[in-house]
């Protein structure tokens, strides 16, 4: 029997969320717009240790500050405003974990952030390996000693296996996507309370064939598939390996969809950060990827929610890092400032559990 899915979609009644917390029942929370709201950003930046300083585009010299004051409002209904202080309550004891690339390592900085708010203790929220973050780490598990829950991230940026081709391959092939094997540190996922994904932004040309990275099915090699027939390959292993590996009576799951980016031209060379959201979506609005997380989602067996986050980010070109990177030198207009974007990702999380029942 197919569980319910709830794929949370401006485009689909899929999306429609049933009452909580005083929302309307049958409201999209993805058909919506940015409103100012002056009681935003969340948190300071300059006062979490675990915004990544590339993340922290005050600290780099943005002096624009009207980006941080925009929430996320659903046109028909309203999304629970964070409250710490019950989070905290409700993440005792239990293990959040992340899973992907840059951008869910993002996710978790922010939610780190948001929860260190309603902590008094600054000192018991601790990455418990004594770790720095870094582009290239595999794995940061953040400790919040009074409320005894951790929150970690793994950084797999495809989810299933890279390794080394078949032996006699074409020497142009230096390494595989192996679309039918999760990535090996798959059994540290398991047993958590909250388990978010994404991928996607990795499957591109340029970081696979450019580096002599092709697809992999068993022991054949799939040198003519397309990047979207082997993401979508990828997929299906994940959505096997959740149904089989994860017990969903305790873990809630989530696949974050594609995060619009706002380059100008070919090449990402040359891109704008405006000083307000835009008034009508830009960038890549539209996602291969997000299509086939959906249609992905819409067969499993299990419960899981997807979080469609492509539309809502479509009107954020003021939210990019831009020329506040660090080093300066690298313009970014695909990841986002911390405070921003990224935060409303995660009342969205909440938000879902509270209609889920979530205790």
């Amino acid at each position: 029997m197919l569980h319910p899915v709830l794929v949370l979609v401006s485009v689909s009644a899929r999306g429609l969320v049933p009452s909580f917390n005083g929302v309307v029942e049958g409201c999209d929370v993805f058909d919506g717009s940015w409103v100012r709201d002056e009681t935003f950003p969340l948190y300071n930046s300059s006062l979490c240790p675990f915004v990544e300083r590339g993340f922290n585009c005050l600290a780099n010299g943005r002096e624009d500050r009207e980006y941080l004051q925009w929430r996320w409002k659903p046109r028909l209904c309203e999304i629970p405003r964070f409250d710490v202080r019950d989070m905290l309550q409700r993440l005792r004891g239990k293990r959040i974990v992340f899973v992907g690339d840059s951008m869910s390592r993002t996710q978790w900085e922010s939610l780190i952030c948001l929860l260190m708010t309603g902590v008094e203790d600054p000192k018991g929220v601790y990455e418990v390996n004594g770790n720095s973050i870094s582009k290239t780490i595999q794995f940061l598990s953040v400790q919040f000693r009074s409320f005894n829950f951790t929150v970690e991230f793994f950084r797999s940026v495809f989810l299933v296996q890279q390794g080394l081709p078949p032996r006699n391959g074409p020497k142009r092939v230096k390494m595989t996507l192996k679309l039918d094997k999760m990535d090996f540190m798959n059994q540290r996922w398991v047993d958590s309370d909250i388990l978010i994904f994404n991928s996607g932004h990795w499957w591109t040309p340029t970081k696979l064939f450019d580096v002599g990275c092709y697809f992999q099915v068993g022991g054949s090699l799939k040198l003519g598939m397309p990047i979207t027939s082997a993401f979508r390959l990828a997929l299906e292993t994940w959505a096997s390996w959740v149904e089989s590996m994860v017990n969903t009576n305790r873990t809630h799951v989530f696949f974050r969809t594609f995060e619009p980016s706002h380059w100008s031209g070919l090449g990402q060379k040359t891109c704008e950060v405006t000083k307000k959201p835009t008034i009508e979506a830009e960038g890549n609005i539209r996602s291969e990827f997000t299509d086939i997380i959906a249609e992905v989602a819409a067969k499993v067996k299990f419960p899981m929610t997807v979080l469609n986050v492509t539309m809502m980010g479509a009107y954020r070109s003021d939210a990019h890092i831009g020329t506040w990177s660090h080093p300066a030198s690298i313009l970014d207009c695909s990841h986002w400032c911390l405070p921003g974007v990224p935060d409303s990702w995660n009342e969205l999380v909440f938000a879902s559990l509270f209609r889920e029942g979530w205790r």
